[in-house]
């Protein structure tokens, strides 16, 4: 059943405790609270190294309260894939009567680049598993080098002057695969995110959710504008919130009057260099009108 209001997901019991040491204002530690309330305790999660896996697994302690798989950059989805057919075994030979939600989680460095093999080969066999990428657009544990997912004109170590190339697709990509379900989230819209979560775990077969992580050390920005920046990026249309299902892409989120993407930029250290630069904005501006166009959101607010 979907969830009708955020209290509704608010009463849901923890299972991602709060003991880890994510930053102040960090958006994997909201995905990961959000995530764990809807999949529950009859869940395996699967996480590829990353901010959220050296955060939370600190030896001796751990913030999961399920059983969690920490993998390598590569190999999460292949690692969830082996873990869907052992269970799936053992229901057909009734050792198990209860089945389990097998969840990856993974950044965007471990799925965009070094994973994209393996959850390929997953989307393609139709394994039924959740993958869930929280994009911070960057290797931010490693040091903040760029990614597939960097966007357009942003700061990182290896992209100084900006990155000169827009992000990779991915949820082109999965729904080129045919996956049950794919979607796209934002923790500034909790109740849309949360209901594509319930949906994912739903399916007969791959799911994919594209979800926006603002970091606050990569994209430097002040650890209370997490929200906002999540918000902003949809509102410019930057993210549109989107889900595909059935062979349909549906917009899950409106937006009549986009805001400028200066609204946007502007609040991120990491685009600093770009500000009063009127053609990189241009190009940028270009890019969330070619897909407010794609999805039918309205246009620019004067």
């Amino acid at each position: 059943m979907p969830f009708k209001s955020i209290n509704d997901i608010i009463v849901k019991q923890d299972f991602f405790s709060p003991g880890h040491g994510l930053c102040a204002g960090c958006g994997a530690a909201q995905i990961a609270r959000i995530v764990m309330k809807v999949v529950g305790k009859d869940s395996i999660i699967i996480n590829s190294t990353g901010c959220l896996e050296v955060s939370t697994t600190t030896y001796p302690w751990t913030a999961w309260k399920v059983p969690y798989i920490h993998v390598a950059f590569e190999n999460a989805a292949a690692v969830a894939s082996g873990i869907r057919s052992a269970y799936d075994a053992l229901i057909m030979k009734k050792k198990l009567n209860k089945d389990v939600n097998v969840v990856v989680l993974a950044g965007d460095g471990g799925t965009a680049d070094i994973g994209l093999q393996a959850l390929s080969g997953a989307f393609e066999r139709g394994d039924r598993i959740t993958y869930i990428c929280y994009d911070n657009e960057a290797y931010m544990n490693t040091g903040i080098q760029r990614s597939g997912a960097t966007p357009y004109g942003a700061w990182t170590t290896t992209s100084p002057s900006g990155q000169r190339t827009f992000k990779k697709d991915l949820m082109g990509i999965a729904i080129a695969h045919r996956v049950k379900y794919a979607a796209t989230a934002s923790i500034a819209y909790l109740l849309d995110a949360a209901n594509k979560v319930e949906k994912a775990i739903s399916m007969n077969g791959p799911s994919f959710i594209h979800w926006l992580q603002p970091c606050t050390i990569g994209w430097r920005f002040d650890p209370k504008l997490t929200v906002k920046l999540s918000r902003l990026a949809v509102k410019t249309g930057l993210w549109p919130l989107y889900e595909y299902y059935d062979g349909a892409v549906k917009l899950t989120v409106q937006v009549p009057k986009r805001a400028p993407v200066l609204e946007y930029l502007k609040l991120q250290g990491r685009f600093r260099h770009i500000i009063n630069n009127k053609n990189e904005l241009v190009k940028i501006q270009s890019y969330a009108d070619e897909l407010a166009a794609k999805f039918g959101l309205g246009p620019v607010s004067e």
